[in-house]
């Protein structure tokens, strides 16, 4: 199998979030974990405002769609997760 440049193959998903910093939540939760094929699977992320923009370099078509696939339910877990304790862990207790 060669790794050339042009063997790869390239995803990317830009995800809106409410507000810049859930976004920026979004990113600092999702980045902890490594990718488990990390000579296979290279990710980027970044905020671009309330947009987190994921970027997915894969040896692979199947790669490419399992980690998009994964990404999707972390972003889903980290989405109900604000929604549900966003505005209260936010909060100053008095």
């Amino acid at each position: 199998m060669s790794n050339s440049h042009s063997d790869w193959h390239i995803v990317t998903v830009r995800v809106p979030f409410a507000s810049a910093r859930h976004t920026a939540i979004a990113k600092q939760v999702i980045e902890v974990d490594r990718e488990l094929q990390p000579h296979a699977v290279k990710r980027s992320l970044i905020v671009e405002d309330d947009i987190l923009v994921a970027t997915f370099t894969t040896l692979t078509v199947r790669l490419a769609r399992l980690t998009v696939n994964a990404f999707l339910e972390n972003v889903e877990l980290v989405v109900r997760t604000i929604g549900q304790f966003g505005e209260d862990a936010e909060r100053v207790p008095s």
